[in-house]
């Protein structure tokens, strides 16, 4: 029998998961991620109802970005080497603390207070995502790896769409102050119970140097690749407001972006239902290929419909894209993955920054179709830097198996 009627007859990835309490860990990880995106939306409305200014609003939840880009690689050396319960519990409560705070001083704490509970924020959002990669990574075979990290990806795309649909709910039977602590508890109770389960299981600890993750030629390449894929998105977010701005319809931008969104849902789901004999490096190639098509019509597309037909397409192909940049990491840092994760989240936080700087200067000036033509750009070089990531990672392969040999 061959190698693929052996897979067609054992059935789909998701059914070879076969990971212990996989249900109720997708759950609560789910609620954990609730402040992901809903919680600067919920910033933004608290700060400027107390204090008008959205300047101000727009620095508070900077402050969030750049604290939870800076955190995220120190959280994930912390898991690592200690585990992933104590650091989920320790997040949760000053995530959670931070943003009652805000809630309380938004109307009279200083512009600098306000700014740093932001950051606090950002540096107390849990990582669960990361942790999700690494428990469910270790634990599912290795043929189900790709549905393994499908599925977190399909997990965080749904907590970014529900939980500000929760947060807008919240807003308009009661208020922005009561919506933004409402979506802060339950993510911290969603974060507590995950942290609960993950402290009942086994975790292999690392040693190894927070210097070994960067030291590796590949995974910088894989950084980079991150960096792009940020940068890409980035500029996205900000072409689809401007878009829908110039076609007199900015309330469609949410619409626009929530194709993105379902794209990418769709995209996690099929991909991870799939079993593929290609290399992970061999698959982010093409999968960056095909991103870079499917953003090259986007330019010329004038009416709304055909850009949210297309955005769809993009999601597709996106979140592959960024689930296989995982399955490379396995093979680049096995022995510090939930630190190389954490670099992977500050590489595409940073990217997205840096996107949205470019595409906001570009809008201004060419219009919208030049943030889609930096987000092309973007995908050019993360399929260059794949290719550079492919041989690298085979380099890296021939001398395992060489070192083998030897031993």
């Amino acid at each position: 029998m061959s190698e693929a009627e052996q897979k067609r007859r054992r059935g789909t990835p998701y059914r070879e998961l076969q990971i212990p309490g996989l249900a109720w860990e997708a759950l609560t990880g789910l609620l954990a991620q609730f402040t992901q995106s809903a919680g600067p939306v919920g910033m933004v409305l608290v700060i400027h109802e107390a204090t008008g200014s959205l300047a101000l609003a727009g620095g508070v939840v900077a402050g969030f970005s750049v604290g939870a880009g800076v955190a995220r690689p120190l959280q994930g050396r912390a898991i690592d080497r200690r585990g992933p319960a104590s650091v989920l519990a320790a997040c949760a409560v000053l995530h959670l603390c931070a943003l009652v705070v805000l809630v309380i001083a938004a109307s009279r704490a200083p512009v600098w207070a306000l700014v740093g509970l932001g950051c606090l924020a950002g540096i107390g959002l849990p990582p669960v995502s990361a942790v999700m990669r690494v428990a469910w990574g270790r634990r599912a075979p290795e043929e189900a790896r790709t549905a393994a990290y499908s599925l977190v990806y399909l997990t965080q795309e749904l907590a970014i769409l529900i939980g500000p649909l929760m947060l807008g709910l919240v807003v308009a039977v009661a208020s922005a102050s009561t919506a933004l602590l409402w979506v802060a508890a339950v993510a911290a109770a969603g974060t507590s119970v995950f942290a609960v389960r993950l402290h009942a299981l086994p975790w292999q600890r690392s040693r190894q140097d927070g210097g070994g993750v960067l030291g590796s030629a590949a995974m910088r390449i894989v950084l980079a690749i991150a960096l792009a894929l940020g940068g890409a998105l980035g500029a996205i977010e900000v072409g689809v407001p401007a878009f829908a701005s110039a076609h007199g319809a900015p309330a469609a931008s949410g619409i626009l972006i929530a194709m993105l969104s379902l794209g990418g849902i769709v995209g996690a789901v099929v991909y991870g239902g799939k079993h593929w004999t290609a290399d992970p490096a061999t698959r982010l190639v093409v999968l960056l290929g095909l991103l870079t098509i499917a953003l090259v019509p986007v330019l010329p597309a004038r009416t709304m419909t055909i850009v949210g037909a297309l955005l769809f397409l993009v999601g597709i192909v996106l979140n592959p894209a960024i689930t296989t940049t995982s399955l490379l990491v396995d093979r680049v840092a096995p022995s510090a993955a939930a630190e190389a994760f954490g670099w992977i989240s500050t590489a595409l936080s940073a990217g997205g920054a840096a996107g949205n700087a470019l595409a906001g200067g570009g809008s201004q000036r060419f219009g919208a179709s030049s943030s889609f033509f930096i987000a092309l750009l973007a995908a050019c070089s993360a399929v260059i830097l794949a290719a550079l990531a492919r041989r690298s990672v085979e380099v890296r392969r021939s001398e395992g198996q060489a070192k083998s040999k030897l031993s």
